[in-house]
């Protein structure tokens, strides 16, 4: 399908055409820019364009593909470092040179890279949807090659030994080909036998989360801070030690000079997990602020998609988005270049909905072949000023499993990182109790328990203090005071560019075990009569 420009107004450009679909991709131009049809009227569409529109003109072609904006998924995509329309950026650096510009559609997935493949199906077997052909070793995994056409057939021909994207894997008896990747609408979630409840926790290794603030896997977590608190750093610590077998990292219109430390500190880093360098298990969707506008509001629909696909394998994947606000942003000015009725502080009426249909993408799966597999999600929120009433942070309150606020005054104190334990929470704490009793300790729940017990009573004695003084409270109340800052020191605090920065579960409960213990026997020598000073000299 073909049509002119008949207007065009920053990144929206009007068509005069019928017959295009809502959500078609188009080539928009001579250049062949990137577009998706967003609105349709009688006569014309509306075509948002997600590169830089300059020296478009009117009169120039539209042309429909007839398909929806699609990710490529296949082998190759882990390691790989790709823009918010899944263009691999190394490949466009080679072609186009350092700085961004409108560049031509680009295949997502090397062609000429040679595959050893393993079949599963041989000739004349029949294959429906879903079936899977067999595999390839890709890194540390097994890279299972699926049917993907509705209409399935006999196989008169499977590939051996070695295959690359460009050669089919397979023939069917109609002489149709098969080949080892397909495309996958990115608005579309993958589909799964069943949803099942998480029961395992993500391990980040940070101690505050893991022990006080559960994620599970398959779980959702939101985490809104302020600048200066430290969301860019925990999410990349987050990135390198989670107990997952495949990281997704969205960087939504960030600092670039953020993302190449990023990329350059996972190309040396070893996984603590498998030993390997953290980028073997990584996958990079850029689209960071001097990139185009619109095409970052796709970019966390790439990601997601590709994170789907992992999991279909049966793999658990991690899937972080720095930051949610900056594609909230995105598709303001985005709705707003559309006319549309805004809602609170500018943002489209239908925010909150997308953000729940997004957030609903995530969980714990059965797939066809009866595995399980698991995506998370780990989102940060950029609010305004601070401000945990605004609309984005607000709309994720309600669809999100834990809430990890990110504390100015903890960050101003450099208390890293800067979880404020009594506006925190995770509601996946109770499911994942038999589990961390099971698999650590029967002491968890316990010490949990009591280490939240010490830092409320903290609380309520810093208002007495600040009126009377330290010296002014009686040694038990000094004690418990003592005994929440080695808490927040020791335990909750800790840093990310030292051998600190993971702890596991069992290290984790043995910090909190020796603080308890302390507690506890300094607490019966008061009762004794021993005087506090003299604890505390000895402790040194």
């Amino acid at each position: 399908m073909r049509g002119k420009i008949t207007g065009i107004s920053g990144p929206t450009v009007s068509v005069d055409t019928r017959g295009l679909k809502l959500y078609e991709r188009v080539f928009v131009g001579h250049a062949m820019l990137t577009g998706e049809v967003v609105r349709i009227e009688e006569n014309r569409a509306v075509v948002q364009v997600y590169e830089d529109t300059h020296g478009l003109a009117v009169g120039e072609q539209v042309k429909g593909t007839g398909m929806p904006l699609s990710v490529r998924l296949g082998p190759g995509l882990l390691s790989g470092i790709f823009d918010g329309l899944q263009r691999p950026l190394k490949r466009l650096k080679e072609e186009y040179g350092p700085f961004i510009r409108a560049a031509r559609d680009m295949s997502a997935l090397d062609v000429s890279k040679k595959w050893i493949f393993y079949p599963a199906k041989r000739e004349g077997e029949e294959v429906r949807q879903g079936d899977i052909l067999g595999y390839v070793k890709e890194g540390p995994f097994k890279h299972y090659i699926r049917y993907s056409p509705e209409k399935g057939g006999r196989l008169s021909q499977v590939a051996k030994n070695e295959i690359s994207m460009a050669e089919p894997v397979g023939r069917l008896e109609d002489d149709s080909e098969i080949f080892a990747y397909y495309d996958w609408p990115v608005r579309s979630p993958m589909p799964f036998i069943r949803k099942i409840s998480p029961s395992e926790p993500l391990i980040t290794g940070q101690r505050g989360i893991d022990f006080l603030f559960t994620i599970a896997k398959g779980g959702t977590a939101v985490m809104p801070g302020g600048f200066g608190t430290g969301k860019t750093i925990l999410e990349q610590s987050i990135a390198k030690f989670a107990n997952v077998d495949i990281v997704v990292y969205v960087g939504c219109g960030e600092r670039g000079n953020e993302m190449a430390e990023l990329i350059e500190e996972f190309e040396l880093l070893k996984d603590p997990w498998t030993k390997r360098t953290l980028m073997e298990r990584t996958i990079l969707c850029v689209n960071t602020s001097n990139m185009p506008v619109a095409a970052r509001e796709a970019s966390i629909y790439t990601a997601v998609t590709i994170a789907e696909y992992y999991r279909s394998m049966g793999l658990h994947v991690l899937f972080l988005a720095d930051s949610i606000s900056r594609w909230a942003e995105a598709l303001r000015e985005i709705s707003s270049s559309l006319e549309e009725l805004p809602g609170e502080e500018g943002y489209p009426t239908y925010l909150s909905s997308r953000l729940s249909g997004f957030l609903e993408r995530s969980g714990v799966i059965e797939t066809a072949q009866g595995q399980t597999g698991s995506l998370s999600m780990i989102l940060s929120v950029s609010p305004p000023g601070g401000d945990f009433t605004e609309p984005v942070t607000q709309s994720c309150l309600r669809t999100s499993g834990a809430f990890l606020m990110l504390d100015t005054s903890l960050a101003h104190r450099r208390h890293f990182p800067a979880i404020n334990w009594f506006q925190s929470y995770s509601l996946y704490g109770g499911e994942l109790l038999e589990h961390h009793r099971e698999k650590i300790s029967p002491e968890w729940e316990t010490a949990q328990m009591k280490c939240r017990e010490i830092l409320q009573k903290e609380e309520a004695l810093r208002e007495v203090a600040e009126i009377v003084g330290a010296e002014g409270l009686q040694d038990p109340d000094r004690l418990l005071m003592h005994v929440a800052e080695m808490i927040r020191l020791r335990f909750l605090g800790q840093n990310a560019y030292t051998d600190d920065a993971f702890s596991p579960p069992e290290q984790t409960l043995s910090i909190i075990r020796e603080i308890l213990e302390f507690y506890k026997d300094a607490d019966e020598r008061l009762k004794q009569g021993t005087v506090l000073d003299d604890i505390l000299m000895e402790k040194k």
